[in-house]
């Protein structure tokens, strides 16, 4: 039994060197679809603003019927 020889198919060589653009693409792509996102949510002006519930006026209890007991008669001072 002989051994066969390979067969040479070709010579490898080293890749050449990428562009720039081919080294940097992805990172253009990515500011770039960050600034086109951020141009969206703030200038995109089709939604409906929503409204905000009205506040009171005042944050105080609403006056009630004087109590006897604090009212100055009932202190024991007369008016």
């Amino acid at each position: 039994m002989t051994k066969q020889t390979p067969t040479i198919l070709g010579v490898l060589t080293e890749p050449a060197r990428p562009t720039g653009w081919k080294a940097n693409r992805h990172k253009v792509l990515l500011v770039l679809g960050l600034l086109v996102g951020y141009w969206i949510g703030t200038h995109v002006h089709g939604t409906v603003p929503q409204q905000q519930p009205p506040r009171p006026a005042s944050t105080a209890p609403a006056a009630t019927a004087p109590d006897p007991h604090r009212t100055p008669a009932g202190l024991g001072v007369t008016p």
